[in-house]
């Protein structure tokens, strides 16, 4: 048994690792107040979909947009994020995390300016576009700055701290349909508008006097002694300090060797298995949107007023309604999607989207009481928000193993924004054509295909290690030549060996895996060891 000679100075151990996880479990107050202050980022978000779903038909009205250019005014905010979010990578890679903050917020609240004066469609479009800037910059930071700044052993907890602060958000932009209910309506939609100019002012101050920068960003740009500074506020008093950023080194060194040898073309690369893997993981992404979730909340407003209920305020306390029943929704899904798996609660929430679907289009049909209709929506919403809402990105980051992960969820995210935008875009126009009843149809029948899709093709992924869903779709697709690009996550391609199924020992092929920290290999009886020097060199 070879265990390898002991790792250099400056290289961290396996018994040192562990040492500075147990100091480091406990999530200090500075980590929580920086990740509220994140968070905050995210209810701004947030809020911008919530008020467009209760402004949208004021704003067709007041400013005389036909239903097409309603539906692009709306749906183009995806584009734009699009644009944001690429815009990002670079920002905050090169300036820092609390100035791509900084600027976000300052792009955010030049959209909100020029939309809350508009008065015409040329305006309203410019004033989407900053908005949208801000959006996709906001979105991509935040899940970024939060995980930078909390212990491994929460990150999982503290980044979805961003998709509560987005659900709040949100039923504060349906509030402000009624706060500001009083107003007529040509100056109501202005008001809430501008009301979404507050946060970015909250953030601005935040990021300037309150937020550190990210301790890794730090150690990149070679700011050692200040990241070391940065996370003794961030890590309870007692933890190596040292051994952290060893750690944080580590992992830039690694990282700058996966994306040395994976490239974009391998993404596309003719393997049976890599391509069973895209189908996954893009699929389940792209699902996120084909339920129909971004065209039934940004015009739930116009579903209302078609059904019968035309009161402002009425309107407003259903928005309000709908907002509230998802946040526990949201919260029990986190609990189930841990404890019962990613697969069946994901294929549940499907079957409530689709139950909840099929009830609305048939009171459509038989022009039934308004009331069904609202239900109907309460438990599509509902349904959305504890299964496919967040499994989707959870299934798909838990698919792509470490070396392409990174490409392979940007080209997910793309996608999923591009459906968001063609969905949102083209909303009203088949409703035009078909009315709400087959529109609300056709969603079920892309949830039906959702949840087929899911059924045939998507694997449990809850509690597999890296190398188990590798051996799966390895094994699925007769296709071991997956085990060459796995390997240049340890960077020694002979690992590939050593995590290869063999059918001469069914209980290695179940049982045996890689310990991410890259020293021990195995579990149970069939337990191996490799030089520590493996993942270090």
């Amino acid at each position: 048994m070879n265990t390898g000679p002991p790792p250099s100075n400056g290289t961290p151990n396996a018994n040192n690792c562990g040492d500075t996880i147990k100091k480091s479990e406990e999530v200090t107050p500075m980590v929580r107040k920086l990740t509220f202050c994140a968070a905050l980022n995210s209810c701004n978000l947030g809020f911008d979909i919530g008020v467009y779903t209760g402004a949208c038909t004021l704003i067709q009205d007041s400013v005389g947009l036909t239903d097409r250019e309603l539906e692009i005014f709306i749906g183009s905010v995806n584009i734009f994020a699009m644009m944001g979010s690429l815009a990002t990578i670079w920002l905050s890679d090169t300036f820092g995390r609390r100035n791509t903050f900084r600027v976000s917020a300052i792009i955010f609240l030049t959209g909100v300016i020029i939309s809350a004066l508009a008065e015409n469609f040329e305006c309203l479009m410019i004033g989407r576009f900053f908005i949208g800037l801000g959006v996709g910059s906001g979105m991509s930071i935040d899940p970024i700055y939060i995980a930078e700044i909390s212990p491994p052993s929460h990150r999982g907890s503290l980044v979805t701290y961003s998709e509560f602060s987005l659900q709040l958000g949100i039923m504060l932009g349906f509030a402000s349909l009624l706060v500001y209910s009083f107003l007529d309506d040509d100056l109501q939609w202005h008001f809430m508008v501008a009301t979404g100019g507050i946060m970015p002012f909250a953030m601005l101050y935040l990021s300037t006097f309150v937020m550190c920068e990210s301790p890794r960003w730090l150690v990149v740009h070679g700011r050692v002694e200040e990241a070391e500074e940065v996370l003794a506020q961030l890590y309870p008093a007692g933890t190596n300090i040292q051994q952290l950023v060893d750690e944080i080194q580590l992992g830039i060194k690694q990282e700058q060797q996966t994306k040395i040898n994976v490239g974009l073309c391998d993404l596309f690369a003719a393997s049976p298995a890599m391509r069973r893997i895209l189908i996954v993981g893009l699929g389940a992404v792209a699902s996120q949107q084909i339920s129909g979730i971004d065209p039934i909340t940004y015009y739930v407003v116009r579903i209302l007023k078609d059904t019968g209920i035309d009161d402002k305020r009425l309107q407003a306390l259903c928005l309000i309604l709908l907002g509230t029943l998802k946040l526990p929704f949201l919260y029990l899904g986190g609990k189930l999607l841990d404890s019962r798996g990613r697969r069946p609660v994901v294929c549940l929430s499907l079957l409530g989207c689709i139950f909840a679907t099929l009830m609305i289009a048939i009171n459509f049909f038989v022009d039934g009481p308004n009331s069904i209709t609202l239900v109907g929506l309460a438990i599509f919403l509902c349904a959305f928000s504890f299964g496919i809402g967040p499994g989707a990105f959870l299934i798909a980051s838990e698919v792509f193993f470490t070396s392409i992960r990174g490409k392979a969820m940007g080209l997910a995210t793309c996608i999923n924004r591009l459906l968001a935008a063609t969905l949102s875009m083209s909303a009203l126009s088949t409703e035009s054509l078909v009315g709400w009843g087959n529109f609300f149809l056709i969603v079920a029948g892309m949830c039906v295909a959702t949840l087929l899709f899911y059924y045939m093709y998507v694997p449990e992924t809850k509690g597999k290690r890296l190398e188990e869903m590798v051996e799966y779709f390895a094994k699925i697709t007769g296709d071991d030549s997956i085990f060459d690009m796995v390997s240049q996550d340890t960077h020694k391609v002979t690992i590939k060996d050593q995590i290869r199924p063999r059918e001469n020992d069914p209980l290695l092929r179940e049982n045996s895996f890689i310990d991410y920290n890259g020293l021990t290999l195995g579990t149970g009886p069939s337990n191996l060891y490799i030089d520590a020097e493996c993942c270090t060199s």
